[in-house]
């Protein structure tokens, strides 16, 4: 069977600090590469389950840890004892315009790369993450938000649980913050465009779901 992925490149960990590593991939989901930061906590794991955080409108993959430092919050609660070990994984979103909303649209799959080729190449570089064993989990801020709920309703079976904070809920959310035609990012059906209608379309045991919203962000 030919690899998934035609190249990964990898930081070398002699330039890079505090758990932090960066992921270059190519895929046909995208027509070309992603980036990946990827965050794993201090000691020796063997079965870490994995956490992705999707950014919001105008940022990439870097947002979460140099606009927000989320990799020294989850280090400190990993060593107060009140998180368990667990690698972060951080994508971009595509850099399609101003967000692509992490729907697959313009000829790329977004919503493949994530549920895909963000989970396997992470596991394939760093062998300490094991999903069948330890699970995965996905959330986001604002537009990222509005990805990881979407998708963890609609691939529950991938998740063990899924959030929002200070999501979208819907497309047309979006109108808000992009320069591009909402019409650049319409799906073949109206529901694949909202969280709430995805809910309801799976018998599958349902992953905990939380939704921490009150207004939209653009971080």
């Amino acid at each position: 069977m030919p690899p998934t992925f035609r190249t990964i490149s990898v930081s070398d960990p002699r330039y890079t600090r505090d758990g932090l590593h960066y992921i270059t991939v190519k895929t046909p989901h995208l027509l070309g590469r992603g980036d990946i930061t990827v965050w794993l906590p201090e000691g020796d794991f063997e079965s870490l389950p994995l956490v992705l955080l999707l950014h919001g409108v105008y940022g990439s993959h870097w947002a979460w840890t140099l606009k927000g430092g989320v990799h020294h919050t989850a280090q400190r609660l990993i060593d107060e004892g009140k998180l368990r070990p667990m690698a972060l994984a951080m994508p971009s979103d595509g850099l399609f315009g101003d967000g692509s909303g992490y729907l697959p649209h313009s000829g790329r799959d977004f919503e493949k790369w994530i549920v895909r080729d963000v989970p396997e190449v992470v596991q394939e570089v760093f062998p300490q993450i094991n999903i069948d064993q330890a699970g995965m989990f996905i959330t986001g801020l604002s537009m990222g938000g509005f990805g990881a709920l979407r998708l963890g309703a609609k691939f529950p079976h991938l998740f063990k649980g899924f959030s929002g904070h200070s999501s979208i809920t819907k497309l047309a959310g979006m109108a808000s913050f992009v320069e591009e035609d909402l019409s650049v990012y319409q799906q073949l059906s109206t529901d694949d465009e909202a969280v709430l209608a995805q809910m309801p379309t799976t018998t599958l045991p349902f992953p905990h779901f939380g939704l921490i919203a009150a207004w939209m962000m653009t971080c």
